[in-house]
C-alpha cells in the first residue's frame, strides 16, 4: 500500500476513535436530558416541555434547560425570597424596597428577567403580555393580587412560608385572575 494511502487511512481511523471518545462520554449526559428536560430528575419530558425547578431551602433552582431570561427572573426573585418582608406598596416606586407587596414582588423578578422595565401594579399585570398561561412563566393577576409561576413553582407573597414574597411548590386556584405571559416564555 502506498505510504499516502496508508497516511489517509490512519488520519480516518483516528478521526473515528476521536468522534466515538466524544460520544461516550457526552451520552450519559445526553440521555439524561433527553429524559427528563435538564433537570437531572429523572422526570420524562419527551415532548420538548419545560423542566421543572427545584426548591431547595427556600431558594428556587432552575432546571438546565431553562431559558436565560427565566433564569434571571428565578435569581431576581430568589433575592427577595424569605429575605424581605411584607408590606403593602413596597417595590412600586423603585424596583429596591426594604419589603415587597405582591405586585411589587412580581415585578421586581421579572424585571431580572429584562421583562418590564418599571414597576407594576396587580391591577397594571391584568393587561401585560399576552393572554394565557405561558410555557415558563404566568402572571396571575386581578385588580387586589399579583403572583406568578416560573418553571413549575409558585412565587407570592401568600400562602408561602415566611412574611414576605417566597417560592412554593403549591400551587393556587388561578380562578378569578387573569393569566398572562410574554410571547414565547
Amino acid at each position: 500500500m502506498p505510504t499516502h494511502d496508508k497516511a489517509r487511512s490512519h488520519k480516518k481511523l483516528t478521526t473515528a476513535l476521536v468522534l466515538a471518545a466524544v460520544a461516550l462520554t457526552t451520552l450519559p449526559v445526553a440521555l439524561a436530558q433527553a429524559g427528563d428536560g435538564g433537570t437531572g430528575t429523572g422526570t420524562s419530558n419527551s415532548q420538548g416541555r419545560p423542566g421543572k425547578a427545584k426548591l431547595v431551602k427556600g431558594q428556587a433552582i432552575p432546571p438546565s434547560n431553562a431559558p436565560e431570561r427565566v433564569v434571571r427572573v428565578i435569581e431576581a426573585a430568589n433575592k427577595i425570597a424569605r429575605g424581605k418582608g411584607y408590606c403593602y406598596g413596597g417595590g412600586h416606586g423603585s424596583f429596591k424596597s426594604k419589603c415587597y407587596d405582591c405586585s411589587g414582588s412580581v415585578s421586581y423578578a421579572l424585571h431580572g428577567g429584562r421583562f418590564i422595565r418599571r414597576p407594576m401594579a396587580s391591577g397594571d399585570f391584568m393587561h401585560w403580555g399576552r393572554a394565557r398561561k405561558g410555557k415558563w412563566i404566568t402572571v396571575f393577576s386581578s385588580p387586589g393580587h399579583a403572583y406568578m409561576t416560573v418553571a413549575g413553582l409558585r412565587f407570592d407573597t401568600s400562602m408561602t412560608k415566611g412574611a414576605g414574597p417566597g417560592w412554593s411548590k403549591q400551587m393556587r386556584s388561578g380562578s378569578g385572575y387573569r393569566k398572562r405571559h410574554k410571547a414565547r416564555f
